[in-house]
């Protein structure tokens, strides 16, 4: 789960390009967290709370 937030993170800025080169910094200022990181983080919460 951290992971799939991680990576969304540093691809948000990628989200409207399509970039295929694999060389890039891994985080930078144009990172953010995104709508999907919000929902990975919901769904954490509902699975630890309804156990």
């Amino acid at each position: 789960m951290i992971g799939a937030i991680i990576g969304d993170i540093a691809g948000s800025r990628f989200e409207r390009a399509n970039h295929k080169s694999k060389e890039f910094e891994l985080f930078d200022r144009k990172c953010r967290p995104t709508d999907d990181s919000v929902m990975s983080l919901a769904v954490a919460k509902a699975i630890l709370h309804n156990l």
